[in-house]
Parts: structure tokens; C-alpha cells; sequence
């Protein structure tokens, strides 16, 4: 960890530690001790969605040298926490699994192309649940900012559409293509890789099968992601809808995303649960609650996880 992440790090964190104590925090406490074991099976409710993103992420690579779905599963295990728990601006998860990947003998451009149509489809994935968030906030009566919350939806699209865009234009082989040839040849190794990665991304966008059901499932899993704020809310001794638990949970992801630069989101994603919790009909505490739980998932999910990314290292 750099010096930067490291601040970052800890100023995210005295956030999260005063937006949460800014709240009735005896009154959290309470919730919290009541939950008891139940807090553990909140956690355990987002491999639902861990299984779903697995299915979609294999529906981008070749189906004879794909792994298998447990394979794939434990490889999104890996990626998700380290992108959540570690200063990597989310994306170190990727190179995590590239690694190991190649480790299994799977070919460099499948693995390099499957992760980098995999990311450019998730913004399109999240921009779509993010627009059903807002929908199902605004249905509910809230007061919104459309004007400004549609420019920054129009821009997360166009975003997207410039990313799936320079994938299919193979830029990435023509830039390292040009590099090598002032380079005399000298980066002949990384040119050929990139070339034959770009080969396997023009591939993939003519067959829009694969994109879109990739997509699809993408939706599917951040749907899923909704089931452990509803469970959450239930071991804490409230029911809120099916309805309201996905508009928190799309609108949780896109202030985690859009706050990808600060490790974990620290105090973002505190803000945010109780701001959401407020627009959802619930007590400022219950919404520190369900942030002490979200990050009580990632000391049950993620920190195992970094430990078998660490073993899986070893064994490699």
C-alpha cells in the first residue's frame, strides 16, 4: 500500500467512524447485538449474486477452455475482494485474476479479453440497474434532481459506448504496434499479444450473444445484490420491500463506483446507507446498521478471500 491509498485509506475511515457515530450510535449498538448470527447470514446472502457474475463473466470466454462455474466462482471471490479491500481503484482484482489464470494454462487473449469485455459490460450492466434505482425512488415519492441525475446517467452511457468502442476498434494492437516499430522491433512480444488480443475482442463483439447474455446476467447478479439488504434489514428487526431494497442497493453500488478512487468507498458508503435508509422510510440508525453490516460482509467474505489468493499463489 502507497502512502496516497494508505491516506486515503484512513481519512475514508474516520468518515465512516463519524458519519456512523453521528447517528444514535447506542441505539445502533442495540440493533447490531440483537442481529446477532443473523449479521453472518446477511453476509453469506451476496454469493447469490457472486454465483450470477460468474455465469456472466463466463459467458465471455470460449466455452471448450472456460473453467468450470466453481472455477469461475472462486476466481470472483478473489477479484471482489481485492478490489474492495485493497487500494488497487478497482481494478487490481483483474490483474489478480489474469495472473492466476494464465497460472492454469487458459491462453492469454480468452482470459485478457473475457476481463476486459467483462468490465467495459458491467458499466453498461450498473447503468441499467442505477436507472431502475432512481425509478424506484422516484415512484416512491422523493423528491429528485432529474435534470442533473439524467446528465450523469447520459454520461455513464456514453462512457460505456466509448469503452465498447475503442475495444472494437482495436486501438490497444495499433498503439503498441506503433510504439514497437520506434521501439526497432524491441517490443515484438508485446505487440504479437496485443494483436492477438485485439483479434479475440473483434471476435467476440460479432457475436452479440455472448455481450448480451453476459450483460443480462450482469443485471441478474446486481438484482441478487438486493437479497442481502433485504435479508440485513430483516435481522435487524425491520421489513422494507423487495422494491426498496434494490433501490438502496443500485444506488449504494453507483456511489461505491463512482467512488472506485477511495479504498472500500470508506465513508461514502456510510453516508449513503443512511441518506438511502432516510428516502427509504427508515430511522438514520438502521441505515448505520446496514453499513456496519455491508462492511461485516467484507471481514466474512473478503478477508478469506484474500487469504486464498495468497494460498492460491503458494500453490502456483
Amino acid at each position: 500500500m502507497n502512502r496516497a491509498g494508505l491516506g486515503l485509506a484512513l481519512a475514508g475511515f474516520a468518515a465512516a467512524c463519524w458519519v456512523i457515530w453521528q447517528q444514535d450510535f447506542s441505539e445502533v449498538w442495540h440493533v447490531l447485538a440483537a442481529a446477532g448470527f443473523g449479521l453472518v447470514l446477511a453476509a453469506l446472502a451476496h454469493i447469490p449474486s457472486m454465483v450470477l457474475n460468474a455465469h456472466a463473466w463466463a459467458m465471455l470466454m470460449p466455452r471448450h477452455s472456460r473453467p468450470t462455474l466453481p472455477g469461475m466462482v472462486f476466481q470472483v471471490w478473489l477479484r471482489e475482494s481485492v478490489n474492495n479491500l485493497l487500494p488497487v481503484g478497482r481494478v487490481g482484482g483483474e490483474l489478480v485474476c489474469y495472473r492466476l489464470m494464465r497460472r492454469q494454462g487458459l491462453r492469454a487473449a480468452p482470459v485478457a479479453g473475457g476481463l476486459i469485455a467483462d468490465v467495459a459490460l458491467s458499466l453498461v450492466s450498473q447503468l441499467l440497474f442505477a436507472l431502475l434505482g432512481l425509478a424506484l425512488l422516484g415512484l416512491s415519492g422523493a423528491a429528485l434532481g432529474w435534470g442533473a441525475l439524467l446528465a450523469g446517467l447520459l454520461g455513464g452511457f456514453v462512457l460505456a459506448g466509448v469503452t465498447i468502442m475503442v475495444l472494437r476498434a482495436s486501438l490497444l494492437g495499433r498503439v503498441i504496434g506503433a510504439i514497437n516499430a520506434l521501439a526497432q522491433n524491441r517490443l515484438a512480444g508485446m505487440a504479437e499479444g496485443a494483436r492477438r488480443l485485439d483479434i479475440y475482442l473483434r471476435r467476440l463483439w460479432r457475436r452479440p450473444r455472448a455481450p448480451l447474455l453476459c450483460t443480462l446476467w450482469q443485471f441478474a447478479a446486481w438484482l441478487a445484490g438486493a437479497l442481502e439488504i433485504w435479508v440485513a434489514c430483516r435481522v435487524l428487526g425491520v421489513e422494507v420491500s423487495l422494491a426498496d431494497a434494490v433501490m438502496i442497493e443500485a444506488l449504494i453500488q453507483a456511489l461505491a463506483s463512482a467512488a472506485f478512487i477511495m479504498p472500500g468507498a470508506l465513508g461514502v458508503q456510510e453516508a449513503g446507507f443512511v441518506g438511502l435508509a432516510v428516502l427509504a422510510g427508515l430511522d438514520p440508525s438502521m441505515g448505520a446498521a446496514l453499513a456496519v453490516t455491508r462492511r461485516l460482509r467484507d471481514v466474512v467474505l473478503y478477508v478469506p478471500g484474500l487469504l486464498a489468493w495468497g494460498w492460491a499463489e503458494r500453490r502456483g
